[in-house]
């Protein structure tokens, strides 16, 4: 049913296309309630709507907004939008007063305001699913911090490192993808109700009160302004997305890598790892092969998005609807991958005897050379004099790993990147908003 023409005989075929996202609407449906209890409370307040209509609505539209937290809800077929079906519930079951909830909106901002509280929760979401991968990365880079493993450079064996720097670089790694992020998230904590379809309201209403209910920090202060950054912020969502999708597609990588015969650095427990159909001796690595490629898929999301918004005049377009095809789904696989990541550590073996291999007694050339500098040697002196005993046989390593430099084996900083970590996680008003919201909800 729709209740935004008079025109009634739209043929099926343009409904069915123009109307194809009903599932991500579904995800919506929290939201938008959520923002039409903050819309109403304002028109109250504004004198649109009596005290008594209020009580009434808001009372039904709190029924509503539990009713769209079931897991089997669903929007009815005969229903063209999240919009309309909440606004035809009311009307339902209230009469005539359901119709005073959209006053002073328009489907535009009301899409706006959905998409930007939902990314706001799935971004908490995600963060503490970041933190579980977090904690995991940081107890076993403890576990292993004086557990040495070769580093690489262009391929090649290069320094002495530890599976301890190896597991708590992910992690710090993991504290800076928070700070794109939050870059994100301040987009998306900006609120656009009042900006109607895009060039504001003939109503007089105080968009400072759904501001403050809905716990936005800010809002879109120009009415055009605020739909020009539709897009905008599905686009910085998608990079942050795509952001930590690089860190966790490298350590995916480093993991198949390190699991082969030739490394042996690692392996997985026989019980995650998958078999050959004819190799009795196959151990594979399904399990992060499989990470590494949905989340290299991730890293393309957000030019997907910009071609979605490329070359859109000022106002809303139909265009901006395909977003949610692209970053509905791609939220739910970050949130998949980061939960099966930490899982999959669970299972990892480290080789804690590989230095013990004579392939790698040249990683300590440098500490060789540091020993020769002590001595008094200049270094390019003491380099050649190294270069020369590895050329001629003669050179011995020296197994001294540890130093007192920051971030390096012997002072890996674990506090300094669990500390910011947290810096950068307490920058996000979750309670604050979660608060707002537990006002709203309750009669």
């Amino acid at each position: 049913m729709k209740l935004w023409t008079e025109n009634n005989h739209t043929e099926d075929w343009v409904y069915q296309h123009t109307t194809s996202d009903r599932d991500f609407d579904e995800k919506l449906a929290p939201f938008d309630v959520i923002g039409s209890i903050a819309h109403l409370t304002m028109l109250r307040k504004c004198n649109f709507v009596r005290a008594k209509e209020f009580e009434v609505m808001k009372s039904e539209l709190i029924k509503i907004y539990h009713e769209t937290l079931q897991q089997d809800f669903k929007i009815p077929q005969d229903a063209e939008d999240i919009h309309s079906y909440v606004e035809l519930c009311l009307t339902n079951r209230l009469g005539k007063v359901g119709k005073k909830l959209h006053t002073a909106r328009s489907r535009n901002d009301q899409v706006l305001v959905d998409i930007k509280l939902y990314i706001r929760h799935e971004i908490e979401q995600i963060i503490s699913h970041m933190d579980g991968l977090f904690n995991k990365l940081m107890e076993m880079s403890r576990e292993y911090e004086y557990t040495f493993m070769p580093g690489y450079t262009h391929g090649q064996v290069a320094m002495p490192s530890s599976f301890g720097l190896w597991f708590s670089a992910y992690a710090e790694q993991l504290a800076e993808d928070l700070i794109e992020f939050h870059s994100a998230f301040q987009l998306a904590n900006m609120n656009p109700l009042g900006s109607g379809s895009g060039y504001g309201s003939t109503f007089d209403i105080d968009r400072e009160i759904t501001t403050s209910l809905l716990g936005f920090d800010s809002m879109h202060f120009n009415v055009v302004g605020a739909q020009l950054s539709r897009g905008k912020t599905e686009i910085l969502t998608a990079n942050a997305l795509a952001f930590i999708a690089t860190t966790l597609s490298r350590f995916a990588n480093d993991c198949c890598l390190f699991m082969s015969q030739n490394f042996g650095f690692i392996s997985l427990d026989e019980d995650v790892a998958t078999g050959s159909s004819i190799m009795p001796h196959k151990k594979n690595p399904d399990v992060f092969e499989l990470l590494r490629a949905n989340l290299n898929r991730l890293k393309s999301l957000p030019n997907e998005i910009y071609m979605y918004t490329t070359n859109l005049t000022t106002g809303y377009s139909r265009d901006f609807q395909l977003t949610k095809h692209s970053l509905f789904p791609a939220i739910g696989d970050l949130k998949a991958n980061l939960a099966t990541f930490t899982r999959a550590l669970d299972h990892i073996k480290v080789n804690e005897h590989l230095m013990e291999d004579k392939r790698y007694r040249e990683v300590f050339s440098v500490n060789r050379i540091k020993h020769y500098t002590e001595e008094g040697m200049p270094f390019r002196e003491a380099y050649h004099k190294v270069s020369s005993e590895i050329n001629n046989g003669k050179y011995t390593p020296d197994y001294k790993m540890a130093s007192n430099t920051i971030g390096n084996i012997g002072n890996m900083c674990f506090e300094g990147i669990e500390n910011k970590y947290e810096h950068y996680r307490k920058k996000f008003p979750f309670r604050k908003i979660s608060r707002c919201f537990q006002e709203l909800t309750e009669d």
